[in-house]
């Protein structure tokens, strides 16, 4: 592995460490105090944090300023599968295995970025 990977590999951590806490505290804050499903909450506490965690990824992270519309396209695209692997971790972690909620983003998040990382490496920077 070379120091550039491992570099961008560090400031992907912190970038998705920093959007998990953003994605968590909404999740609790919407379920607990705004009196939302978790499964509400959880679309869009994932979709904010997608948005902060898309403009950082670009910038911060891999920096590809300037994207095509394709790499924008399959970004999306990426991201909404994000979002149903999201959404169908949380409710298998919850409904099945009999999770807390809180307890349960934990895992959905684990699968989640191991997901992000290899199809926004890849989109981004082309699988360099």
């Amino acid at each position: 592995m070379t120091k550039e990977r491992l570099w961008e590999i560090i400031r992907f951590l912190l970038v998705g460490g920093g959007c998990f806490l953003l994605d968590y505290g909404l999740l609790f804050g919407l379920t607990e105090y705004g009196g939302f499903n978790y499964l509400t909450s959880s679309a869009v506490s994932f979709t904010v944090s997608l948005v902060v965690n898309y403009i950082l990824c670009v910038t911060v992270v891999f920096h590809a300023e300037r994207k095509s519309l394709r790499q924008t396209v399959l970004f999306v695209a990426t991201s909404l599968a994000g979002l149903a692997i999201n959404q169908v971790c949380m409710y298998l972690f919850v409904e099945v295995a009999g999770l807390w909620y809180m307890l349960a983003k934990i895992g959905a998040a684990a699968v989640v970025t191991v997901w992000n990382y290899i199809t926004k490496r890849l989109v981004l920077r082309g699988g360099h």
